[in-house]
């Protein structure tokens, strides 16, 4: 079995943030921390991590949940962007995720004779050869005839032939939690919940950080050859936080997403639209779709990003211009919100400056890495911690993350081949376990034992029906979940997947979870009441007009501790 994230191990690792001296202290628990950890740790490196909040909380649970290789960058003849990208794509399906990502098909619709087959097509055939594009299958052109039979749900003017290719999506938050689970059982201390105050500093060199649990208010000052600072959207504040020149500038950009039952739009495949500014994906998502995004420039808290009525209009109107039956205000099960971390033209000489990401070593001590999209995580890991290696003062083996599977991914193919057996001797459907193998991989066996155990454990989460009661409490036993908010918001996505934001599951998940936290009612009632209070700020500042009203109206409910 896996290291367990349960509230003994944060116990556990707590103390050692006191106590040791780490060869790396990663700040940040989004999936390049996450991977930061895992490279460093898999390398034979002393590590801890800690996250100010929960894993994956910032954009790395706020993604479009594509693993893909940027198919645009090929107009833009980025042809080493798209071959790194497609490589980390068939690692993930083939080696180190295969449980969390999973291929997903997508419509190009044509709206021009002739040309703009020929042109998209060009560009599609060199994303089915470039990197590890062989890892799916190969596209495909169709008439306006057999695009229709795989998009009925298209108005007629929408197309006039399309080219079919192939993707993959990952739910971002669990794939990101699945790595520090692995970064843990390589030995790495991950604590979320834990903010660094500041960066300590010896002379010019960094020598670790002081952090504060904002479970108990203790404060701790944390010893370490080198910080690594992945902290995306709030990376000048690491510059900040060590008195030093920003070694480059990242600049937030809002991407929304819309979650719409599947029923409502009559799809067999996803849909990739051009739009003015990029492009609107429309994303199937088990028995919902995502469909988004937008691209605007957001200077306002960067903790709760906000929705407007003008974003949420904006995707409405892009994705009705195609389809048959327009989806109205009242079809969105669930919004979400996200933050882009973009980087600057400017650099400073120190920094390792690509289209995508960025990596400085600034002063001894301290490596900054920021921008990338997730797929490609682990590069951008790995670059930070080979720029790390020159503080650690003792050898280590170069980066092998290409090659270690993640937590819940060995054995996921033999287990997926025995799933009817599966479901017969844990007395559940075959749909069931299927669901649970999508999510956990082989750690699906940890969630049934729970539930045979506990065999209340084995029922539906009251109108939460795609999830089952062994699924909020193993959030906290083994997922690092500490509060309500983490596990209906990131171990599960009830929050945007159930059409009343979660708040009918919220009390029967608190008291599942209330006592594995050693939880009185009061904080138990506490964490309800502070929930329902979230959804409402939310649904409140969707409906406000512009960025401004919306980020007031979504502050009113203050950040738990």
């Amino acid at each position: 079995m896996s290291q367990p994230l349960s509230p003994a191990y944060r116990g556990d690792s707590l103390r050692r943030l006191a106590n040791e001296e780490f060869d790396v202290l990663v700040v940040g628990g989004g999936v390049t921390g996450a991977g930061a950890a895992l490279d460093a740790a898999s390398r034979g490196l002393s590590v801890a991590l800690v996250e100010a909040r929960d894993l994956a909380a910032g954009t790395s649970s706020r993604s479009s949940k594509l693993i893909h290789g940027g198919l645009r960058y090929l107009e833009q003849l980025d042809f080493k962007l798209v071959r790194e990208a497609l490589r980390e794509r068939g690692l993930l399906l083939r080696t180190l995720a295969p449980h969390l990502v999973r291929p997903v098909k997508f419509l190009v619709p044509l709206r021009h004779r002739v040309w703009e087959r020929g042109y998209i097509g060009a560009g599609v055939t060199l994303y089915d050869t470039l990197g590890g594009a062989r890892a799916l299958p190969r596209h495909r052109h169709l008439s306006r005839r057999r695009a229709f039979e795989v998009a009925p749900g298209l108005e007629d003017d929408a197309l006039i032939g399309a080219i079919q290719y192939y993707d993959a999506q990952v739910d971002d938050a669990r794939h990101t939690m699945m790595i520090a689970r692995t970064a843990a059982d390589q030995g790495a201390a991950v604590v979320t919940r834990a903010r660094v105050t500041e960066l300590v500093r010896d002379g010019e060199r960094v020598t670790g950080a002081r952090v504060t649990d904002r479970e108990s208010g203790a404060e701790i000052t944390v010893r370490a050859r080198v910080v690594i600072a992945a902290t995306g959207v709030w990376s000048d504040d690491i510059a900040e936080a060590a008195g030093i020149e920003k070694p480059f500038t990242v600049r937030a950009s809002k991407g929304i997403h819309l979650v719409v039952p599947r029923e409502k739009i009559d799809l067999d495949t996803g849909l990739i639209l051009r739009t003015e500014k990029s492009v609107l994906f429309v994303i199937p998502w088990g028995p919902h779709w995502i469909v988004g995004t937008t691209d605007t420039d957001w200077d306002l808290d960067r903790e709760h990003p906000a929705a407007s009525r003008a974003d949420v209009d904006y995707v409405l109107g892009h994705v009705n211009a195609v389809l048959r039956k327009p989806l109205t205000h009242d079809d969105i099960e669930g919004v979400y919100a996200g933050l882009r971390p973009l980087l600057a033209a400017k650099a400073t000489a120190t920094t390792k400056l690509s289209r995508e990401h960025a990596v400085a070593h600034p002063v001894p001590g301290l490596v900054v890495v920021a921008g990338g999209k997730y797929t490609t995580y682990r590069v951008m890991a790995a670059d930070a911690v080979d720029a790390a290696m020159s503080d650690v003062d003792r050898p280590a083996p170069p980066s092998w993350t290409d090659r270690l599977p993640i937590v819940g991914a060995r054995g996921y193919a033999r287990m997926w081949e025995d799933r009817y057996a599966l479901a017969r001797c844990a007395g559940l459907p075959v749909s069931r376990i299927e669901h649970l193998l999508g999510r956990y991989g082989t750690a699906a066996e940890e969630v049934l034992e729970l539930a045979g155990e506990r065999p209340e454990l084995g029922e539906e989460i009251p109108d939460a029906p795609e999830y089952l009661k062994a699924e909020a409490v193993y959030a906290v036993t083994h997922e690092g979940a500490l509060h309500l908010e983490d596990v209906l918001t990131r171990r599960t996505r009830i929050s945007i997947e159930q059409r009343d934001r979660g708040l009918a599951a919220a009390p029967v998940v608190a008291g599942l979870i209330a006592p594995e936290l050693g939880w009185s009612p009061e904080r138990r009632d506490r964490e309800v009441a502070h929930y329902r209070a979230r959804v409402e700020a939310e649904r409140t500042a969707q409906e406000a007009p512009d960025d401004a009203t919306a980020n007031e109206r979504r502050l009113a409910v203050p950040a738990l501790g």
